[in-house]
């Protein structure tokens, strides 16, 4: 049998495509709702924000976890910022200057009409995660603030210093948390996927290991949601966390999913290479040195020895005596 790749990407304009859909949609009633079990795999930023939504909207969910907590997730890492289309800085931008920019970083590979979508959703992705809390930089005002970022030309960027992956990953399990505590939502840690049950074309359960007991388990379900994250770490070099091995992903491609473009796995531009023996993996420098912070020392040994003895505070020495050894062109 050929492979047929569908996206399911609805019919229509670019700019009306999911907007149709969700108004055509048949809807599921509350009463149905709580008849019916979704399996969420993996917790990251993906797999808790879907876990705590459908929850939330009344869904009996089984969110499962590799690691023995969905804070150790390696959403984490995202440390510069996530984009949104607000314009909050007036400098022209909009919800299709947000698709332009994706879709031509994205080497022209992505599916135009699900980063449209997503340039549409992003505006009530900031809201959401200022609703769950998450501590973005804001001006002197008390207004949000954005950088540019990742060469746009617009300043669109919320960050959270050098660690907007983790507090929006903090968000998120909050949500998520409350959905467990609700009952709606519940959680299996220290489990891994091994398998997909395929019936009649579609998934409708997995196989897993219990990382505790070493036990297989079955869970059945309605529908799987794979939230599994990257496979980084299936090249020889990568940045990525140990569990980003691409287990997951493959037992989807076992059972029929497409695989495409593994050229475009992320790398990230601050990387140090191997430099010994002792290194096991590459070494990430906090984003947070490019625009939030900087990094010197003094550029005589006094000084050093008086910052030493608490003769002189880190603010008696001169900026023309302190050396930014980073910035070093």
């Amino acid at each position: 049998m050929a492979f047929k790749l569908d996206s399911k990407i609805p019919a229509g304009e670019l700019a009306q495509k999911w907007s149709n859909h969700k108004a055509a949609i048949k809807v599921v009633s509350p009463a149905n709702k709580r008849k019916l079990d979704i399996i969420v795999v993996g917790t990251g930023l993906g797999g808790a924000s879907a876990a705590a939504s459908l929850g939330e909207l009344g869904y009996n969910v089984k969110v499962f976890c590799i690691q023995d907590s969905p804070r150790r997730a390696h959403s984490i890492a995202a440390q510069g910022g996530i984009n949104a289309a607000k314009n909050y800085r007036n400098d022209n931008d909009s919800i299709y200057r947000l698709f332009y920019d994706t879709i031509k970083g994205g080497d022209y590979r992505a599916r135009e009409a699900n980063v449209y979508r997503m340039a549409e959703v992003s505006n009530c992705i900031i809201d959401q995660c200022v609703g769950q809390g998450v501590p973005f930089a804001r001006e002197y005002g008390g207004m949000l603030d954005n950088r540019s970022f990742g060469g746009a030309q617009v300043s669109r960027t919320f960050y959270a210093r050098g660690q907007t992956g983790q507090q929006l990953l903090l968000g998120a399990y909050a949500a998520l948390n409350k959905e467990i505590a609700a009952g709606s939502v519940k959680s299996y840690p220290r489990h891994e996927m091994l398998d997909i049950v395929i019936e009649d074309g579609e998934a409708r359960g997995i196989i897993a290991r219990n990382l505790v007991t070493g036990e297989l388990e079955r869970f059945g379900a309605h529908a799987v949601v794979i939230a599994s994250g990257g496979y980084g770490n299936v090249f020889f070099l990568s940045t990525n966390a140990m569990a980003s091995n691409g287990s997951a992903a493959f037992q989807c491609y076992r059972k029929g999913a497409g695989f495409a473009n593994p050229c475009f796995t992320q790398i990230h531009p601050t990387c140090i290479p191997v430099h010994g023996d002792q290194q096991s993996k590459l070494t990430l420098m906090s984003e947070s040195l490019r625009n939030d912070g900087r990094i010197w020392v003094p550029k005589k040994i006094e000084d050093v020895k008086a910052l030493r003895s608490g003769a002189k505070k880190p603010s008696d020495i001169a900026e023309e005596d302190r050396d930014y050894y980073l910035e070093r062109r």
